[in-house]
């Protein structure tokens, strides 16, 4: 359900934080941000002059994180986050705005591979559950807790990062390399791109633009540093997902070479 729209403008200036021109800042808050592609995610939509808060639940490395930032010259700040947890969801989503009064850019990037195995026939059912605790119903979580700020956003835009394995276009086409069976992330990963086709669909008459973005194979340690891209290679889809122009796609599913069938 890829769309190209032209989205109305939203003039509430309330809680605007400008830069030193006196030109609205975009605010940005990634979630899993203190390590790997969400800090990579930060610091890319930090070197476009946003001010980009650091989503993590553990306060030593979400401080570390913001500190790195900072040293190199990002507006981070830290929100401490569990997307689990809908106490913390909400006051992520006070902190947010007590320091912006609005929010611009959400990047649903926290996620969990789940333990092994993950064939359907052995896998234990609370391994699905937490998969998809974080995975997906995370992902509602926070997204919900801060739809009222990214509402005030003239160019609000959501971006739920997800993977290729959730294509069932590709885990059915005979031949295709689509990793180990895994019924809990791969499926997580189906489900999320199902939410974000219906966020799309529910938000397709306002301004807010919500896509899916795959980084790719990326060496991290939610896969054992097995993969073959960098952390920074896989966040360029979120950036760019993130900073789409109000007439972008919503509903789509993306990674770096283009639309990625669902």
């Amino acid at each position: 359900m890829t769309a190209d729209r032209n989205h109305e403008s939203n003039d509430d200036t309330a809680g605007a934080v400008r830069d030193r021109d006196g030109d609205r800042t975009t605010i940005a808050l990634v979630t899993g941000a203190n390590k790997g592609i969400g800090y990579e995610i930060a610091a890319g939509l930090g070197a476009l002059g946003w001010s980009v808060g650091v989503g993590a639940r553990d306060e030593e490395r979400r401080e570390a994180a913001v500190r790195r930032l900072r040293a190199d010259g990002v507006d981070a700040f830290g929100v401490p986050l569990d997307v689990t947890d809908d106490a913390s969801a909400a006051a992520a989503a006070r902190l947010v705005e007590e320091r912006a009064g609005r929010l611009d850019v959400l990047v649903n990037n926290a996620g969990v591979t789940g333990a092994a195995p993950q064939t359907p026939t052995t896998v234990a059912l609370d391994t699905v559950r937490t998969a998809v605790e974080t995975n997906v119903l995370g992902v509602i979580r926070v997204t919900n807790a801060l739809l009222p700020l990214l509402r005030r956003s003239a160019s609000p835009r959501i971006v739920n990062m997800s993977s290729t394995v959730g294509s069932l276009t590709r885990q059915t086409a005979p031949g295709a390399e689509t990793g180990p069976i895994s019924v809990a992330y791969a499926a997580s990963k189906t489900f999320l791109n199902a939410v974000t086709v219906q966020y799309a669909k529910e938000l397709r008459d306002t301004n807010i633009l919500v896509n899916a973005g795959c980084p790719g194979y990326c060496a991290t340690d939610l896969n054992g540093f097995r993969g073959v891209r960098t952390p920074q290679q896989g966040a360029a889809i979120a950036i760019r997902l993130a900073s789409l122009p109000d007439d972008g796609p919503t509903g789509s599913f993306q990674d770096d070479d283009g639309v990625v069938p669902w």
